[in-house]
C-alpha cells in the first residue's frame, strides 16, 4: 500500500506555518497539497528562510496547491428550496481521486458537508443519506456505504474523515444505521454483505474488552464499571495538538499544563460535539475538559444498536451460539445504560463520570438517544419529553444544551442531526405533538435563513433564529450536507 502523507512530516515548517497565523483557518494548511516530497520541501524551507526578505506565505504558495472549497451559494440563485437541495448533491459530490497530501483517496463518489469540510465525515454522512434517500439517490448511498466499508477493510475502523490527521480517532458509530438504510432500499441480504465490516467496527470500539484487569478501569474506548459492566467512552490515540486546530489546542494545553488536555480535546472531536459544556468539568471552560473520563449515553446507545444488529445477523446465519452471546451483550449494555446514565431523581439521561462515580451535571440532547434506540421505558420517555419541552424547546427548534459558553455545541445553537434523533425518538414513544412542533420550528428556521441568504447552514441559532449561529473555532459553514439531508427527510413527514 502506498505510504500516506502525514502533515507532521513537514516539521518544522508545519508548526511554523500554524503558529504564524498566515491563514485564518488552522485547517487550511493541513489540507493543502504539497507539490514535492516532504523532505524536499523542508530542505528548501531551511535554505529559504535564511534569506533576507523571506516571506512564509509566498513560500507556501510556491510549494503547495490550495485546497478546493465547494461554492454552494451560487447554485441557489433564487431557486426555491425544494429544487435547490436536490441540485446541491452534485455540487457537494467528490469523485474518486488521488490528489495526495493528507487526503485519503476513496474508491467511490461521496458527499462532503461543504465549506471548510472538504472531505467525507463519518457521522455526518448518515444524516446526509436520509436526504439522498428522499432524492432517489440510491447510487450515492451505495457508494458511501462502500467507501466506509473500504475504510474499515483498509484501516480497521472509520476515521473522523478521510484525512491522515484523523487517523487517531473515529466518530459516533453510525455505520450500522447506514447499512440499515441501505437494507431498506436493497433488501435484508445487505446485512450479510456488510457483516465483516460491522464485526470489524465492533472490534475497534471494544478493543481491550477481554483484558481481565483494565488499567485504571479503562483501556482506549472501554471502561469497566465497579459491577463489571462494560461501557464505552470517546478516545484518541494521540495526545498532541490536532493539526487542523494546532494553535487552538496548543493554547489550551499551555493554559492547563496537563499532558492529558490534548487527548481530551481529541476525544471530544471523536464525539462530533466539538466543543460543548458537556465535556467540561465546570460546565463552562475549555480548560476543564475531561472527555475521556465520561461515559457518553449516546455512544453507548449506538453501540447497543450495533450489538443488536450483529445478534440478528448471527441468528439469520444459523450461528445460534454467537447470536446468544450478543443477545447477552445487548441485555448487559441496556442494563448498564439504565444504571449509569439514568438519573431517577432528575428524570433525565446524563453522561456518567466514571472516575468520580457521579452523573454529569450537564443537561444535553444526548438524552434523546435512548428514546431513538428504544432503550428508554415509557415513563422515562415521558419525563425526558417534559424536560425537552420545558428546557430545550426554543422558537427555532431544540437547543443542544442548557448552557451558554460560546462553544458551538451549546445554547443557543441547534443542529440538524439532533433535531432528527429527538423527533424520531419522541415519535417512537407516542409523543407526536412535541415531535411535530420540533419539526415545524426547525424547518421554519432553515427556510427563513435560506430565504434571507440563499444558504443552508451547518447549525442555527434556535433561540433567536433571526440571528446568525456562532461560537467555536470557525465561522458557521454553509452547504450543508446533514442539514440538507434532515430537512429533506423531515419534509416527507406528516
Amino acid at each position: 500500500m502506498k505510504p500516506r502523507f502525514l502533515i507532521e512530516s513537514l516539521s518544522p515548517l508545519y508548526e511554523d506555518v500554524q503558529l504564524a497565523g498566515i491563514f485564518p483557518d488552522s485547517k487550511y494548511f493541513p489540507d493543502c497539497r504539497p507539490r514535492a516530497a516532504a523532505q524536499s520541501i523542508v530542505a528548501a524551507y531551511q535554505r529559504a528562510k535564511q534569506a533576507p526578505g523571506f516571506d512564509l506565505k509566498t513560500f507556501v504558495d510556491t510549494h503547495f496547491d490550495p485546497p478546493h472549497t465547494p461554492d454552494t451559494h451560487y447554485e441557489s440563485a433564487g431557486k426555491p428550496l425544494a429544487s435547490h437541495l436536490p441540485a446541491l448533491w452534485d455540487v457537494l459530490t467528490r469523485r474518486p481521486d488521488s490528489l495526495g497530501g493528507t487526503l485519503i483517496p476513496l474508491p467511490f463518489p461521496y458527499i462532503v458537508p461543504g465549506g471548510r469540510f472538504r472531505e467525507v465525515y463519518y457521522w455526518d454522512s448518515y444524516f446526509t443519506m436520509l436526504g439522498l434517500q428522499v432524492s432517489g439517490r440510491k447510487d450515492l448511498i451505495q457508494h458511501m456505504v462502500d467507501n466506509f466499508a473500504f475504510l474499515i477493510d483498509t484501516l480497521g475502523f472509520i476515521p473522523n474523515g478521510n484525512r491522515t490527521y484523523y487517523l487517531g480517532r473515529s466518530q459516533p458509530p453510525f455505520f450500522v444505521l447506514m447499512v440499515g438504510l441501505l437494507a431498506d432500499l436493497k433488501g435484508p441480504e445487505t446485512w450479510m454483505r456488510y457483516r465483516p465490516q460491522l464485526e470489524a467496527e465492533y472490534r475497534f470500539w471494544m478493543q481491550g474488552a477481554q483484558k481481565k484487569a483494565l488499567d485504571q478501569q479503562a483501556h482506549r474506548r472501554i471502561v469497566r464499571l465497579p459491577d463489571g459492566s462494560l461501557l464505552n467512552r470517546y478516545w484518541d490515540d494521540s495526545d498532541a495538538p490536532r493539526p487542523e486546530a494546532y494553535v487552538e489546542d496548543l493554547h489550551i494545553a499551555q493554559q492547563t499544563g496537563s499532558a492529558d488536555t490534548c487527548r481530551h480535546i481529541r476525544a471530544a472531536a471523536e464525539s462530533g460535539w466539538d466543543f460543548s459544556s458537556r465535556w467540561f468539568a465546570d460546565g463552562q471552560h475549555m480548560e476543564t475538559i475531561q472527555t475521556t473520563h465520561l461515559i457518553p449515553v449516546d455512544l453507548n446507545c449506538l453501540l447497543l444498536a450495533l450489538e443488536e444488529a450483529l445478534a440478528k445477523i448471527y441468528a439469520a446465519a444459523g450461528e445460534h451460539a454467537q447470536a446468544g452471546k450478543f443477545q447477552v451483550k445487548v441485555a448487559r449494555r441496556q442494563s448498564a445504560i439504565q444504571q449509569y446514565c439514568w438519573d431517577e431523581q432528575k428524570g433525565f439521561f446524563f453522561d456518567f463520570q466514571f472516575r468520580t462515580q457521579a452523573f454529569s451535571n450537564e443537561w444535553t440532547l444526548a438524552a434523546v438517544f435512548p428514546l431513538f434506540f428504544r432503550v428508554a421505558t415509557a415513563d422515562q420517555a415521558a419525563r425526558v419529553a417534559a424536560h425537552l419541552s420545558d428546557k430545550f424547546l426554543c422558537p427555532g427548534g431544540l437547543r443542544t444544551t442548557c448552557s451558554s459558553t460560546g462553544q458551538q455545541w451549546d445554547a443557543p445553537n441547534g443542529w440538524a442531526p439532533l433535531q432528527w434523533i429527538a423527533y424520531q425518538g419522541l415519535r417512537h414513544d407516542g409523543h407526536t405533538q412535541l415531535a411535530g412542533e420540533i419539526r415545524r420550528r426547525w424547518m421554519h428556521t432553515a427556510e427563513q435563513v435560506y430565504a434571507r441568504t440563499g444558504k443552508m447552514m451547518e447549525k442555527y441559532n434556535v433561540l433567536e433564529p433571526e440571528l446568525k449561529a456562532g461560537g467555536g473555532e470557525y465561522p458557521n459553514q454553509d452547504g450543508f450536507g446533514w442539514t440538507n439531508g434532515v430537512y429533506l427527510r423531515l419534509s416527507r413527514e406528516k
